[in-house]
């Protein structure tokens, strides 16, 4: 499991110039004032500047967590590895720890960690269901099956890998709802890695506290 930023175009100077070209005005760094119009530009939903920064992310991650993070489509583009042209590794995503189911008025999310000795069960029982699939998907393939039709039989856990380009806005987007403590630890945990990514250029760090990120 892994995200990787490829590359970035543009930059938080690229945001302000984009706002100030309404007056021709043109900056090559960050002042007070440049930051107190970014801070502007996101509180009043001014937010087409943010739209021309973008950058391109690899993404090594079970199937179930893609399909979480496809659902942010404005402002992104997706590419994602077919299992139509190419045959799956066995690498399957595996938890450290089992949940629990939340209490009966939540429909969604997970509860406490189950106990010691289901957490052994569960692991147990999970890796012998993807040996056994994998087993079956790779003897689809030697009968002559179609890779198409031969990856049905493979569990959402599946490893896969893309590549995600998406603009500064959709970005933020995806990090403030994807770090929320109502997220999927999974695809949480991922989001973070951005964070992670970011943080190392203190203009994007700055930035997204000013966006409403909170760390």
């Amino acid at each position: 499991m892994s995200v990787k930023l490829v590359k970035q175009s543009g930059s938080v100077v690229d945001v302000v110039n984009a706002a100030r070209i309404s007056f021709g005005k043109e900056i090559t760094s960050m002042t007070d004032k440049d930051w107190k119009l970014i801070k502007y530009l996101w509180r009043n939903k001014h937010t087409s500047p943010f739209r021309h920064v973008h950058f391109t992310f690899h993404i090594h991650a079970p199937i179930f967590v893609l399909r979480q993070w496809m659902k942010h489509q404005v402002g992104c583009s997706w590419n994602e590895i077919s299992g139509r042209y190419v045959k799956f590794d066995h690498a399957f995503y595996h938890p450290e720890v089992w949940r629990s189911k939340p209490n009966e008025k939540i429909k969604q999310g997970s509860g406490s960690d189950l106990s010691e000795d289901k957490q052994s069960d569960c692991t147990t029982i999970y890796q012998n269901t993807i040996n056994s699939l994998f087993d079956v998907y790779n003897h689809f393939i030697k009968m002559g099956m179609c890779r198409e039709q031969a990856r049905m039989i493979l569990p959402v856990s599946t490893m896969s890998q893309c590549y995600w380009t998406c603009s500064l806005q959709a970005l933020i987007h995806f990090l403030i709802q994807r770090t929320d403590t109502h997220a999927q630890k999974e695809i949480s945990d991922y989001a973070w890695d951005i964070v992670n990514i970011l943080n190392q250029d203190k203009n994007l760090k700055e930035l997204l506290k000013i966006c409403g990120f909170v760390q």
